[in-house]
């Protein structure tokens, strides 16, 4: 693999740029004020040209840019979707994101694509079929990429391997990174019932390259239980706030994506959630 001239993400907290704040974004600018960074899915650019190509070529001009990608399906049995890898390097090779990732999921079959990022076990086999299909994409991209760990409503039967070990030793095998995703660790650690602070302070942050906090939703299963859904529909939640404040205690600064991808706010409400993260920061920076 051959290393692409890379941008840098700050160590500064951005936001998950959606198409209704486009213009907030760039009268941000002409005031000084824009997001330190900014978070797209890349498949929402996948079209050769039109209006959302002219805003995100504006914005990237302001602003690094980060690729989160949603559709590769590196855990897919049949391996990565190769036309959603040849359209995110085209998208690479116009905008030169300074990072980009994808999850530990998969999402395709053979003739379907599913509309959710579903879950792989954690088995020696599936540890192989992933550094594969890592290696596949950054060959592909000519860059390291980021694999951000899931947010789980199950576990399978006979996983050989904890959840971090399994990400540690991807990053070692396949030289990628992870995007750390605190509230996929509060999700899963409601769903499967283990302590999250534990999870949390086992991973090695120099494999970190990123940070996502989010808000979550949880509501009765229907069974007579309680389930944490993955909806970024509302505000960071406090105890997400706290888990971020302790990694970074430990690790140092790191880039912070706010996301919010469901019931999307005013730009001011999301800067506000940016702010926060921002001010868990600095004193990590002093």
């Amino acid at each position: 693999m051959t290393p692409a001239s890379l941008q840098t993400l700050p160590p500064r907290a951005g936001i998950g740029l959606k198409a209704r704040h486009y213009a907030d974004v760039l009268a941000a600018a002409e005031r000084g004020a824009a997001p330190a960074w900014a978070e797209v899915h890349p498949q929402n650019y996948f079209g050769a040209g039109g209006p959302p190509h002219r805003w995100l070529t504006a914005i990237a001009d302001i602003v690094p840019i980060s690729f989160h990608s949603v559709g590769l399906s590196l855990g897919s049995a049949a391996g990565v979707d190769r036309d959603e890898l040849d359209a995110l390097a085209r998208l690479c090779d116009r905008y030169r994101p300074a990072m980009v990732s994808d999850h530990l999921s998969w999402s395709n079959t053979e003739r379907d694509k599913f509309p959710d990022l579903l879950p792989i076990p954690y088995t020696d086999a599936a540890l192989d079929h992933f550094v594969r299909e890592v290696g596949r994409v950054q060959d592909r991209l000519g860059r390291p990429i980021l694999i951000e760990n899931p947010s789980r409503y199950l576990a399978y039967v006979g996983d050989g391997w904890d959840e971090v070990s399994f990400l540690h030793e991807l990053c070692c095998r396949s030289g990628c990174g992870l995007l750390l995703d605190i509230n996929n660790v509060e999700v899963s650690a409601f769903n499967l019932d283990f302590d999250p602070l534990s999870w949390l302070d086992t991973i090695d942050p120099a494999f970190v390259g990123e940070i996502h906090v989010a808000g979550h939703a949880v509501k009765d299963d229907g069974v007579g239980g309680r389930i944490a859904i993955d909806d970024h529909g509302s505000s960071v939640r406090d105890s997400c706030w706290t888990l971020l404040d302790r990694f970074l205690r430990r690790a140092g600064p790191c880039p912070v994506l706010v996301e919010w991808d469901s019931d999307v706010p005013e730009y001011t409400v999301l800067m506000a959630e940016a702010a926060r993260a921002d001010a868990l920061l600095e004193p990590v920076d002093a």
